[in-house]
């Protein structure tokens, strides 16, 4: 049944199906991506024990993946309508997936900075405060830890 030397991941989808891969240990997850994602790899996110596999030149075996374990991808939308018309994205190969992400990363401190400046500035200057400043205050911070704990909660 299994070739020797390959090992079977199942790659789980946000929609609950999945699709078997087959690969080598010494395979890394940009060999990965680019079987089974073709012309897709900068938009395909992989999820390995709930860490992101960022490092293209990875080996499954050194990310400890063996046979029969659980990738779960997932296809970021952002760019998908603009960039497939572009050929670029192929030659910019190792730095198109950073980019996106080096966006999301950065968006999360700025954003909590922001909002620890509003408090620091509600608490000690409260005089300039309206009702409905402090009231909107309250409510982006709400809405933040949800959007927070949507994304990072999973």
């Amino acid at each position: 049944d299994a070739c020797p030397g390959l090992i079977k991941i199942r790659l789980k989808f946000l929609n609950d199906t999945e699709e078997v891969a087959v690969a080598r240990p010494e395979d890394t997850v940009g060999i990965l991506k680019s079987k089974y994602f073709p012309g897709q790899e900068s938009q395909m996110k992989l999820i390995y024990r709930g860490q992101l596999l960022q490092d293209q030149a990875r080996t499954l075996r050194s990310l400890r993946i063996t046979d029969n374990c659980v990738i779960h991808c997932h296809r970021s939308r952002g760019t998908t309508a603009a960039t497939p018309a572009l050929p670029e994205p192929g030659p910019a190969g190792p730095t198109a997936p950073g980019l996106p992400l080096g966006g999301g990363t950065l968006m999360v401190p700025t954003v909590m900075v922001v909002l620890a400046l509003g408090w620091y500035f509600r608490i000690n200057y409260r005089q300039l405060f309206t009702a409905p400043a402090t009231v909107s205050l309250i409510g982006v911070t709400v809405l933040v830890t949800f959007v927070a704990f949507g994304l990072y909660g999973q």
